[in-house]
């Protein structure tokens, strides 16, 4: 049986083979069908559908996607023997400023990501070690984004921080029930966010 990495050099080497099938997709890209069905539906990955019904993905339609999103069926853009961070909200000028402030603490790698689907996109192909997540996004908000995050034996182990400008025991009960181990209220305290990150990081050092 061939490794999955050899999986993938066979679809993209394969000149006779135009189309790409989801499953394939989702191998070269090493997400499940599920995210790539949920790619082509948010028009991200354009499919063309064949008379039967099912999704086909023209090789240079994949290759332009991969491109785009910095996928390259590896996790290149990961650095070995350091934390990796996701920041998760949709007020991009907050994620450029917590960007900022978190990035002079030591052996932290910072990806950014602005709604709950490219969250989702993000996790699959980074896996982040801490996921900074806003509870309060428009489609799929931080509550959801973080019970899938639990909910998969992939991602379950990724420890979770929310923040939200509505603090109320309410909120930070359900984002504790959801997973998250902390929920810091808006606008932010620097020092203490600093501290927090820092100390996970320290934490993902020593384990």
């Amino acid at each position: 049986m061939k490794s999955r990495i050899d999986q993938r050099k066979l679809v993209f080497n394969a000149p006779d083979k135009p189309y790409l099938t989801p499953n394939e997709v989702a191998s070269l890209f090493m997400v499940s069908p599920i995210t790539v069905r949920q790619w082509a539906q948010k028009g991200l990955l354009k499919a063309e559908v064949t008379v039967g019904g099912h999704r086909r993905f023209l090789r240079g339609e994949v290759e332009r996607f991969a491109r785009e999103h910095r996928l390259a069926g590896t996790r290149a853009d990961s650095e070995p023997g350091r934390a990796r961070l996701l920041v998760v909200d949709d007020d991009r000028q907050l994620v450029g400023y917590i960007r900022e402030l978190l990035s002079e603490i030591d052996n932290l790698q910072i990806e950014t990501a602005y709604d709950g689907f490219d969250a989702g996109t993000k996790m699959q192909v980074i896996r982040p070690h801490i996921v900074l997540l806003d509870l309060m996004m428009p489609g799929l908000n931080g509550f959801e984004v973080c019970q899938r995050i639990k909910s998969d034996h992939l991602t379950r182990d990724t420890r979770v921080i929310t923040m939200t400008g509505f603090a109320s025991s309410e909120n930070t009960g359900r984002s504790i029930t959801a997973g998250a181990e902390r929920c810091l209220s808006k606008p932010l305290n620097p020092e203490a966010l600093i501290a927090l990150v820092s100390e996970a990081v320290a934490s993902l050092a020593s384990a």
